[in-house]
């Protein structure tokens, strides 16, 4: 009896079963493809690097509030600055993927660190960018 070959060309899986073997590569190209579809995806969800600069106004001093910005940034894999102002405001810049821009963005409108009230939080001269301009998430004092 003579084995029946797939349609692909391929010879019976030799441990039975009647499944069918794959062309050799043919799993990794599968795997190759769905990585690059996947990185494709996440480049159209934000991937784009951008700047923005914000300043917080509300109870936003002396509630730790640099600090928990800081760490904040740096959770979320962003880079830039953060400090306070004669005003009573707390001020900086956000570089990074425009979704974790995003997301600090949000943090800054609603959560702050947890004894701060904030009033509101404003951003302006939100760019695109090419390369980041800061290696890390700091507090200028």
């Amino acid at each position: 009896m003579q084995p029946q070959w797939s349609p692909t060309g391929s010879p019976p899986c030799p441990r039975g079963g009647g499944g069918w073997r794959h062309p050799p590569g043919s799993l990794l190209i599968v795997a190759a493809l769905f990585l690059y579809q996947a990185r494709v995806m996440t480049m159209a969800e934000g991937d784009s690097l951008i700047s923005v600069d914000y300043e917080v106004f509300g109870k936003v001093q002396g509630v730790f509030f640099r600090k928990y910005t800081q760490a904040e940034g740096k959770k979320l894999g962003v880079v830039g600055w953060v400090q306070n102002t004669e005003d009573g405001t707390v001020q900086g810049q956000i570089q990074g993927p425009s979704v974790k821009v995003r997301e600090l963005q949000e943090w800054l409108r609603k959560k702050g660190s947890p004894k701060s009230h904030i009033n509101r939080a404003e951003f302006r001269n939100e760019k695109k960018i090419v390369a980041l301009e800061y290696r890390n998430f700091s507090i200028v004092k």
